[in-house]
């Protein structure tokens, strides 16, 4: 059996501001910054297995803790949390909350849902195909109405993303943008939910990491 991965070392390739997973979180923060900009209104926010919280938390510092923005990041990995919480506090981020709790349980997202905007960032290319398609259908759980769902894939082959998309908009959501750059195997994909939203269902095992 492979050992399981390093987490908090997973995030090394971001100090090449060249590689896959910088250009990755390029593409990402544009399309959060693009949000925040049209959001006009206060707004939550979301990001599930959030790492070490890059996906949002650089857009938040370079607006100076905007008013009206409150955020909840969920990370299980002790040493990532402790960095997004670093990070936070020294960006005098207020109303980010850092929760160390397993994504994959519906329970940890009590009282961080309904969000406007749900970032799945890193997650989809670490899960099973069916786990993929589980999180996908509760995904209107994660929402308001109108909230958008910014999230990430790997498309090396067997490319699954034609069938993720599929599943976004079968669960409701229109498809707003698609982005993925060829050889650098990753893919953004950024979609509206245009049904209603679904109350979120307690004691749901969503998805489990498979390395």
């Amino acid at each position: 059996m492979d050992a399981p991965r390093d987490w908090s070392s997973w995030h090394s390739p971001y100090d090449d501001p060249d590689s896959p997973l910088s250009r990755r979180l390029a593409i990402v923060s544009r399309h959060v910054a693009d949000w925040l900009d049209s959001a006009g209104r206060p707004v939550m926010v979301l990001s599930s297995c959030a790492g070490d919280g890059r996906d949002l938390l650089g857009v938040l510092t370079a607006r100076g803790n905007p008013a009206g923005v409150s955020a909840t990041l969920l990370e299980l990995d002790e040493r990532n949390a402790a960095r997004a919480v670093a990070s936070a506090d020294a960006a005098g981020l207020s109303e980010v909350t850092v929760r160390r709790a397993d994504a994959g349980l519906s329970d940890s997202y009590m009282r961080a849902v309904p969000a406007d905007l749900v970032l799945l960032c890193g997650i989809l290319g670490n899960i099973s195909d069916e786990d993929v398609a589980r999180l996908v259908r509760a995904a209107p759980q994660l929402c308001n109405p109108g909230a958008t769902v910014i999230w990430t894939r790997h498309t090396r082959s067997p490319d699954l993303t034609p069938r993720i998309r599929r599943w976004f908009g079968e669960a409701g959501f229109e498809e707003l943008e698609f982005t993925a750059p060829g050889s650098d195997a990753f893919s953004v994909g950024v979609c509206i939910l245009r049904g209603a939203p679904q109350p979120l269902v307690p004691g749901v095992r969503l998805f489990s990491f498979t390395r």
